[in-house]
């Protein structure tokens, strides 16, 4: 069990190893760990009743269950639920993911405590302690980026351990051999198209599609990974090679919706994040998606790794998590 004593803001690239580092040991002869329970997403709250009802618990929701963006229906980013202290049994000690409030005299000092693989694995507890409800709901808000990027890497992790348990290797050497890395795609995943500078990689079943589009095109100046043009390029790849159901139908970026975008660095990729909603012109499809576009310094190209998601049958949250941790998972050829 490690434990870690978080005081700030903690980079999402320091989460990813320190979270990576709480795996399974058994040199000195230490039980292994069962593994997690629990649905994708889903977060136990330990804490009594009252505290759950009143401010503490408020901040919680308010932190934990907000509107996850871009998504074309209300869901939220994590789907909570009460375990009252005295109730905390073994069904629920091997939950995935698990805030535990301690409140109360025994803790004079406020304190944000994050454990990693405490009674199962690969499981995540981030433990609040202070004296009273109003200390703890203070410090529940002062560390809501951080709360949230713990259990977003968390998430992640567990999304590419399986893809890496289970990758189809065929797909790896194929997009190596296009843009020079590749992520990780799970057995389920088969490549739909192909040309000399696009990749549509996917994973269908009767009522959902989960898609990664891979294309590339010269990188000319900064001003190519604006908001505006990579839009704009999305819109052209997708209408050239995303057909559609009905004639003179096409994919593009909801108009309606102005995109999200971030610089984000994960390990040692720097890359553009964006995030919004498509949807079918002249048709009735449409979905969430999010894309990495990067500038491969080799070949002095624009990389654009692009997840969306089509389910209208069910939520999207999770499906939309999943591609999104396959983009995560990019690693470049070594």
């Amino acid at each position: 069990m490690k434990a870690n004593r978080i005081t700030g803001l903690i980079s999402i690239l320091t989460l990813a190893l320190t979270l990576s580092v709480a795996c399974k040991q058994n040199n000195n002869g230490e039980k292994i760990l069962p593994s997690i329970s629990g649905k994708a997403g889903e977060v136990a709250v330990v804490c009594s009743r009252g505290d759950w009802e009143a401010e503490p618990g408020n901040a919680i929701r308010d932190i934990m269950a907000q509107e996850c963006p871009y998504l074309p229906q209300v869901e939220p980013l994590y789907t909570l639920f009460n375990v009252p202290t005295q109730s905390f049994n073994k069904i629920f000690q091997v939950h995935r993911n698990i805030i535990w409030l301690n409140i109360g005299d025994d803790y004079p000092e406020a304190q944000m405590v994050l454990n990693n693989d405490v009674w199962a694995s690969p499981q995540t507890v981030v433990r609040f302690e202070a004296r009273d409800q109003a200390a703890v709901a203070s410090l529940i808000r002062a560390n809501a980026e951080t709360l949230l990027a713990i259990f977003e890497q968390a998430e992640r992790n567990r999304i590419i351990d399986s893809s890496r348990e289970f990758e189809d290797i065929s797909i790896r050497k194929q997009v190596e051999q296009f843009i020079g890395g590749s992520p990780c795609f799970p057995t389920g995943y088969s490549i739909k198209k192909i040309t000399p500078d696009f990749m549509w990689i996917s994973n269908e079943t009767t009522f959902t599609n989960q898609s990664i589009l891979i294309y590339k095109y010269p990188y000319t100046s900064a001003q190519d990974l604006s908001a505006r043009a990579l839009a704009d390029k999305r819109n052209a790849v997708t209408q050239e090679n995303i057909p559609c159901t009905t004639e003179n139908s096409y994919v593009i970026i909801n108009p309606m919706i102005e995109p999200g975008y971030k610089n984000m660095k994960y390990k040692s990729l720097e890359f553009v994040e964006m995030r919004g909603l498509w949807e079918a012109y002249n048709d009735f499809m449409g979905g969430p998606y999010v894309s990495h576009s990067f500038v491969n310094p080799k070949t002095n190209e624009i990389v654009v790794l692009d997840g969306f998601v089509y389910a209208p049958k069910y939520p999207k949250r999770n499906y939309l998590r999943q591609v999104e941790s396959i983009l995560y998972s990019f690693e470049w050829k070594e």
